[in-house]
């Protein structure tokens, strides 16, 4: 048995044993299995990345040493794509590399590219550098492209980010790197960077900000103009030098961090104002070109709207400008002739818009401006647009969600904001209820503030944002314009223009489309959009044409025969600016606006002074400049062409409105015409209810005159079955009498042989009645007959009548025998004798009967 366990362990171990290499011999095998299928993918990936590589390049273009030298200027074309100016490469100095400065290239190399020397034109450790100090000293301490990418970039390639472009700039950097020095790289990239005020060039900058050569800046001088190229326009120090002193101490940090410069050298640079170093207006250099103003608006909105630079990249651009009323507006900005200023540093912005499209058709960036593309007036001002903002803010959103009429009215009055604070009007003087037609057209602020507090504030920022006005938030002082951040020229145009386009609204632009390089279009203009219903954006224009039409505050801007709509604007000091700046007169204003349009054109100006604390003084037309520029631009670019009234659209309704009536109500059949005004309504929302206040009252009935001929006096009587005041006119030979009382009778004496017309009217309040009317004759007494003058028998005496009838109409009079010539009287029938049976009539509407005296109306013949 041991023998069999010994022969069965040794038989254990021996099949143990045969097993293992057996498992070794298959681990052995798999690993390289997976070693040859990763080598063998890494060898596809190395292949397709070659293949990826080749084909994102395949389209790249050549390195073209004249592209390498000179960026390409782009050109500007007006709207009929006639060329009006080219911006690019227009003012270089040109500097080879042995003249540029140490301590300039020390301040590119540690802004741009301090790695340049050692890489061959895409570095890794640069790249990593640039993220690792965007995260400690802040974003954009460091970019990360090489300046031999910037070089490519500007040179041949469109600014897109897109993985295709980098890859295209990597292998040109590499073949740039291939074919040209490092200095020569770097001549080329301190040539060719765009440094604002439409030039290139480092040497260029130091000659426009400086007046100096480039070999004698500064170390602050060389750092801030080194920093320029990641933001040229932000960091220009002329028109933003703080920014632009921001940016010299990061590149003065980045020196000290590379070592180029020590510490000490930092600080004490750090310590020098930029603002007290670059020249001042008088000492700069002004490139003149045309049209500044426009084409500011079009560069902007090139970098607003695009990748590309204007100034490098070789565009062409079809703009909007009508050069035309371009030239007009610089003109009336800057000849007195045309329009009496009261200073030369009374400053302007005009914005031409045209109404329909939201096209840029001429920009007033300022008046007698020296420095080229300076501060504009037109498109850069940010100033509170005072009453401009009432259609924008308070009355068209209540059109708009609230269905009001051009009719509904409002009480002027002082009112309290939701804060508790009170508010009231600028002269403290309230007008009572106005309609908010009126209340636009006198630009009072109490209706404007309570219009927006019924619309809600949340639903009239938001309709405002959709006009372009770029609100953040909103207070009910907003209502009359009193905007922390104010607006420009520009944006309130724009917010009009919707108004007279039926509701839709169109960014104002510049640009139709822009031509690249390689013959492709694209289009950079914005799409329109309905922020408004036809209805309300007709009732506000009809509103605002009255602000033009009627007395009030724009009746200076006032075409004649020019359909328009429009509204004026001012805004006021505060007490504590008063006093902190003297302002001489509590009737100075600091802006003064005026927006309107037609159905072709809309154009907003602004008036004032660069600094706020300059004040429009209430001298001459001072305060009212902007409607007289509105005025003259409208009629000159309205001349030549037909401009169309604004047309009632379907969804409105005109009204006839009782004038004052409050709620407003219809005016009646009854209404007199001076009390009835013409207004609008949306449809379906008109008032139903019509007035009565002028409603006739019925007329009284059944007037009756009675005489007496014993007490010698007339009873008249009539019935009415309301309550009412009679009033009773009372005509005689004797004259006119008028008597008033709530009675349904009237006893007055008779004076015999006259006649009485009377004329009785019902009132209650304002309401009356038609006229009843009666009259009545009063006979004479009857005189006593002589006996025997006379034979009994029929009338010897010819006569026209007949006795028994006692219609005579002769002059022998009538009766049964005993007529009496003397006394006959053929058309009344009066005096016949008592036995006869006269039926004489007095006038045709009063029969009398001979022998009672009794008259009677229309209505009740006499016996």
């Amino acid at each position: 048995m041991s023998d069999q366990y010994q022969s069965r362990e040794e038989r254990r171990k021996k099949l143990q044993s045969k097993g293992k290499p057996k498992s070794k011999k298959k681990s052995g095998g798999l690993v390289k299995k997976i070693f040859l299928t990763l080598v063998a993918l890494g060898i596809i990936g190395i292949l397709a990345g070659v293949g990826t590589f080749a084909y994102l390049v395949k389209d790249a273009p050549v390195l073209d040493p004249k592209l390498l030298k000179d960026p390409i200027p782009s050109k500007i074309l007006d709207k009929d794509d006639k060329l009006i100016t080219e911006v690019g490469a227009v003012n270089r100095e040109y500097v080879n590399y042995k003249d540029i400065p140490q301590v300039v290239e020390n301040a590119i190399l540690a802004t741009e590219d301090y790695r340049f020397y050692k890489h061959h034109g895409i570095d890794p450790i640069r790249l990593g550098g640039a993220v690792l100090a965007n995260i400690q000293h802040g974003f954009g301490s460091e970019g990360a492209s090489t300046i031999t990418q910037q070089v490519v970039k500007n040179s041949f390639l469109t600014p897109e980010k897109t993985l295709k472009r980098k890859v295209e700039e990597a292998w040109l950097s590499y073949q740039l790197e291939q074919q040209y020095t490092k200095h020569q790289i770097f001549e080329m990239y301190v040539n060719k960077v765009y440094v604002s005020e439409n030039s290139h060039g480092i040497a260029t900058a130091a000659k426009i900000y400086y007046g100096k050569e480039l070999k004698d800046l500064t170390l602050s001088e060389a750092a801030q103009i080194a920093g320029m190229p990641q933001s040229p326009n932000n960091y220009n120090p002329f028109d933003h030098p703080d920014l632009a002193e921001k940016r010299r101490n990061i590149v003065l940090t980045l020196m000290e961090q590379h070592g180029f410069i020590s510490k000490q050298e930092m600080e004490k640079a750090k310590k020098v104002s930029v603002k007290s170093t670059v020249l001042n207006e008088k000492q700069r250099i002004v490139n003149e070109k045309p049209f500044d103003s426009f084409v500011d608006a079009v560069i902007d909105e090139v970098k607003e709207t695009t990748d590309f630079d204007v100034f490098t990249d070789g565009l062409t651009i079809h703009t909007t400008l009508d050069p035309d009323a371009q030239t007009y507006v610089e003109d009336i900005l800057n000849k007195s002739d045309i329009i009496d200023y009261p200073d030369d540093e009374f400053q302007a912005g005009v914005a031409l818009l045209d109404t329909h499209t939201g096209e840029i058709r001429a920009i007033g960036g300022g008046r007698n401006q020296k420095v080229k593309r300076g501060f504009n007036y037109a498109i850069d001002t940010q100033r509170q647009p005072g009453s401009t903002i009432k259609p924008v803010l308070d009355y068209a959103p209540a059109i708009e969600y609230l269905n009001w009429g051009t009719y509904e009215m409002i009480e002027d009055k002082p009112i309290t904001y939701s804060s508790g604070k009170k508010f009231g009007n600028w002269d403290q003087s309230y007008k009572g209820a106005m309609t908010i037609r009126t209340a636009l057209q006198l630009s009072r602020n109490s209706p404007a503030v309570q219009a927006l507090q019924q619309v809600g504030l949340d639903k009239a920022k938001d309709f405002a944002v959709d006009l372009g006005i770029p609100l953040k938030e909103i207070y009910e002082s907003y209502a009359i314009g009193g905007f922390k951040t104010g607006v420009s020229p520009l944006e309130m145009a724009g917010a009009y223009s919707a108004f007279g386009n039926n509701g839709i609204y169109t960014k104002p632009h510049a640009i139709r489309k822009i031509k690249l390089r390689d013959g492709t279009f694209i289009s950079t203009a914005p799409e329109p959009k309905v922020v408004m219903k036809d209805s309300t954006a007709f009732m506000i224009t009809d509103m605002m044409t009255s602000v033009l039409e009627y007395p009030g505050t724009g009746t200076r801007a006032k075409v004649p025969g020019l359909p328009m709509a429009g509204k004026t604007g001012t805004t006021n000091y505060t007490d504590e600016e008063i006093q902190k700046w003297g302002i001489p007169s509590s009737r100075s204003v600091p802006d003064a606006w005026f927006t309107g349009y037609t159905t072709n054109y809309t154009a907003s100006i602004w008036t004032g002074y660069k600094n706020r604390s300059t004040p429009i003084n209430a001298v001459g037309d001072n305060q009212r400049l902007a409607q007289l520029l509105f005025k003259n631009i409208m009629a000159y670019v309205s001349k030549d062409i037909d401009t169309p009234d604004f047309t009632m659209p379907n969804s409105v309704q005109r009204v006839r409105i009782e004038r004052g009536s409050m709620p407003p109500v219809l005016a009646s059949q009854y209404t007199p015409g001076s009390q009835i005004v013409t207004e609008y309504a949306v449809k379906g929302h008109a008032p139903n209810r019509v007035s009565k206040r002028y409603d006739k009252l019925n007329t009284p009935k059944k007037l009756k005159g009675k005489y007496d001929k014993v007490n010698q006096n007339i009873t008249l009587t009539w019935d009415y079955k309301t309550n009412a005041t009679f009033s009773i006119t009372v005509d005689s030979t004797s004259g006119q009498k008028q008597y008033t009382q709530s009675e349904t009778s009237l006893t007055i004496p008779a004076v015999p042989g006259s006649k009485y017309t009377f004329t009785i009217v019902a009132i209650s309040g304002s309401r009356t009645s038609a006229p009843a009317t009666t009259s009545i004759d009063i006979p004479l007494p009857i005189q006593e007959e002589n006996p025997g003058t006379t034979p009994p028998g029929n009338e010897t005496t010819p006569g026209n009548g007949n006795g028994n009838n006692g219609t005579g109409n002769g002059n022998n009079g009538n009766g049964n025998g005993k007529g009496n010539e003397n006394n006959g009287n053929g058309n009344g029938g009066n005096t016949g004798s008592d036995q006869g049976t006269g039926d004489g009539t007095t006038t045709p509407e009063t029969p009398i009967d001979n022998r009672t005296g009794e008259g009677a109306v229309p209505e009740t013949p006499g016996p």
